[in-house]
């Protein structure tokens, strides 16, 4: 078995990670809107009171599944700051990232089809709220 990628932190860096850490009414929504017609991105009003934006390029960068968090830690990246594109003469036409679908998943997530192909995310409430920006 290897533990590639596992890493051992002290009591004290446990504790500090899970104070960062928010729960109960943070990380539930009052109101979702996904702006999926107009592609601006996604607004969440939460029970606490606090609202959070984000713009759909944003959220595809912030993408949680492993494969992005990976690919992510191994740049030094934070979620949402897209990768470096390689310097080119003639840079080739990427179209913005949008989703071509939007699930809920039970009553805890949403999953986004991306128009790239990339559907494995699954953004928690936690997650989003976690990984906002205070305003």
């Amino acid at each position: 078995m290897s533990h590639e990628g596992i890493r051992m932190v002290s009591a004290e860096e446990a504790a500090r990670g899970e104070a960062e850490k928010l729960g109960g009414d943070a990380i539930r929504p009052a109101k979702v809107r996904v702006d999926q017609t107009g592609g601006t991105g996604m607004r969440i009003e939460w029970r606490d009171g606090h609202v959070s934006e984000w713009t759909f390029a944003w959220l595809r960068a912030a993408c949680p599944c492993a494969t992005c968090h990976e690919e992510r830690d191994a740049e030094g990246r934070k979620p949402g700051v897209a990768k470096a594109k390689p310097a080119s003469l003639l840079p080739m036409y990427e179209a913005p990232a949008r989703p071509v679908e939007v699930t809920p998943v039970g009553k805890y997530a949403l999953r986004f089809k991306w128009n790239d192909g990339h559907e494995a995310g699954l953004y928690s409430w936690d997650y989003l709220r976690n990984v906002c920006d205070p305003k």
